[in-house]
C-alpha cells in the first residue's frame, strides 16, 4: 500500500481498501458512487483517472490526500481520459483542470489554434487524408473546449473564428473521404462559429465553401445556389473584390450544374469585372491567395465541362494556372475535369491518360473524392472501346479486388 500511495497507483489503492474492509466490488462501487463496471476498469488498470476523480475517490474512501504522490505517475493521454457516460461522475468535459493545470484562454490562444489549422492545411497537399483526419477532428474538439473557456472573456470572438477555421478544414477532409454527413456537419459548424465571431468575411467564406461542397461534391447545385445567394446577401455590395469574384464563380458552377448557360456566363462576367477593379489590393483574410484572371479561367473551364462545351473548356484550362500549383489531390480533381473535356472533344487517349494519372494520385493519397470522380468519369463515357479505356477499367477493377495494405 505504501508503494501504491507513493506512485499514486489508484488501482492498487482502491483494491487494497476493498480487501482491507472485506468489500465485494459491488460494495466498493456503492461506497464511491460510481458504476461497478467503471470501478472494475479502474481496478484492472483499464481506466485512467483525472486529478478530480483521484481527489473524489480518496475523499470517499478516507484516504489522506497528503499520502498520494501525484508526481509518481504520468498524466493520461487524451485517448485515456474517461468520458462522462452512463452517469459516471468526475470526468472533465470542458478540459479545465487536469493534474492541477488550469487552462487559461488569453491573447495567444486563437493564434495558436489557427497556426495548427494552417499547418494541417499545408500538410494536406502532401499527406493522405486518412493520416490527417484524426488529428483534424481532435483539433476541432480542442478548439471547441477553448471556446467554452473563452465565454465571458474578451477572447471569445477570436477563438470562435479559430474554431470556425478548424471545422472548415475538418469538413474538407471528410468530404475528401466521401463522408458527406460529417462534412456537411462540420461546414455548418464552421458557419455558426464564424457568425459567433462576428466576422462577416469569414461567415461568407464558410457559406461559400459549404455551397461549393453541395454543388461539386454532393452534386446538389440548386441547394448550392441558394447558399451562394445567402452568402452574397451577407457580403453586401461594397465588399472586397476577391470575395465577390470568388462567390460569383461558385455561383457560376451552380448555374452550370442546373444547365443555365446564360446565368453561368453572366456570373463569370461579374467575376471578371470584380477582378479588373481590384488592382493591387491584397486579398482579405481568410482568403490567402489573390483571386486573379487565371483562377477565373479555371472556373470557366469547369463551367464548360458541366455545360458540355469541350472546346471552350479546353481553351479555358490552357489559360488557367497550372494544376500542380493546387496540390496533388486538387490537381487530380482538375485532371478528371480536363479528362472529361478531352473525352467530349473526341481526344480519348489524352482523356484516359489524365484519368489514369488522377486515379493513381487518388489511390496514393487515399482520396475517395478523387477515386469517385474517376469512376464517375468512366461511367459517363460512351465512346468507342480502346486500349486506354481497358487500362482504366483494369485499374478500377483492381481497387475492388486488391487487399488493402495497412498504413
Amino acid at each position: 500500500m505504501a508503494a501504491a500511495l507513493a506512485t499514486c497507483d489508484m488501482a492498487a489503492v482502491i483494491e487494497g481498501v476493498r480487501t482491507a474492509r472485506g468489500w465485494s466490488q459491488g460494495d466498493l462501487a456503492r461506497a464511491v458512487d460510481y458504476s461497478q463496471s467503471w470501478v472494475s476498469r479502474v481496478v484492472n488498470g483499464q481506466q485512467a483517472l483525472t486529478v478530480a476523480q483521484v481527489h473524489d475517490l480518496a475523499r470517499r474512501l478516507d484516504v489522506p490526500l497528503h499520502l498520494l504522490r501525484f508526481d509518481g505517475t504520468a498524466p493520461p493521454t487524451p485517448e485515456e481520459i474517461p468520458a462522462d457516460r452512463g452517469g459516471e461522475r468526475g470526468a472533465l468535459t470542458d478540459g479545465s483542470t487536469q493534474y492541477g493545470v488550469h487552462t487559461v484562454v488569453n491573447e495567444t490562444t486563437a493564434p495558436a489554434l489557427r497556426s495548427i489549422t494552417g499547418g494541417q492545411r499545408r500538410m494536406d497537399s502532401t499527406s493522405p487524408t486518412r493520416d490527417l483526419l484524426p488529428s483534424a477532428v481532435t483539433h476541432v474538439q480542442l478548439a471547441e473546449r477553448m471556446l467554452v473557456k473563452a465565454r465571458g472573456t474578451g477572447h471569445h470572438s477570436a477563438v470562435s473564428a479559430a474554431a470556425s477555421e478548424a471545422s472548415g478544414f475538418a469538413a474538407w477532409l471528410h468530404a475528401d473521404q466521401g463522408d458527406m454527413g460529417s462534412a456537411r456537419m462540420h461546414y455548418r459548424t464552421a458557419v455558426i462559429r464564424a457568425r459567433q465571431a462576428g466576422m462577416r468575411l469569414l461567415d461568407v467564406y464558410m457559406l461559400g465553401s459549404l455551397a461549393a461542397f453541395e454543388i461539386d461534391t454532393a452534386e446538389d447545385p440548386e441547394l448550392g445556389l441558394g447558399l451562394v445567394q445567402e452568402a452574397e446577401h451577407v457580403l453586401g455590395p461594397s465588399a472586397h473584390p476577391t470575395a465577390r469574384a470568388w462567390l460569383a464563380c461558385v455561383g457560376a458552377l451552380a448555374h452550370a450544374g442546373i444547365g443555365d448557360r446564360s446565368a453561368a456566363a453572366h456570373a463569370i462576367g461579374r467575376a471578371e469585372k470584380e477582378i479588373s477593379r481590384s488592382g493591387n489590393i491584397n486579398p482579405p483574410w481568410p482568403w490567402v491567395f489573390a483571386f486573379d484572371q487565371a483562377k477565373i479561367s479555371g472556373y470557366r473551364a469547369l463551367v464548360g465541362v458541366r455545360l458540355r462545351s469541350p472546346h471552350d473548356a479546353r481553351t479555358a484550362f490552357a489559360e488557367a494556372a497550372r494544376p500542380v500549383a493546387q496540390g496533388a489531390k486538387q490537381s487530380a480533381v482538375l485532371k478528371v475535369e480536363l479528362a472529361s473535356a478531352h473525352a467530349e472533344a473526341g481526344d480519348v487517349d489524352e482523356a484516359f491518360r489524365l484519368a489514369v494519372e488522377a486515379l493513381e494520385t487518388g489511390v496514393r493519397f487515399g482520396s475517395a473524392r478523387v477515386v469517385d470522380r474517376v469512376r464517375s468519369f468512366r461511367r459517363r463515357y460512351r465512346g468507342p472501346d480502346a486500349v486506354c479505356v481497358r487500362e482504366l477499367d483494369d485499374r478500377l477493377a483492381a481497387l475492388v479486388t486488391e487487399t488493402p495494405v495497412a498504413g
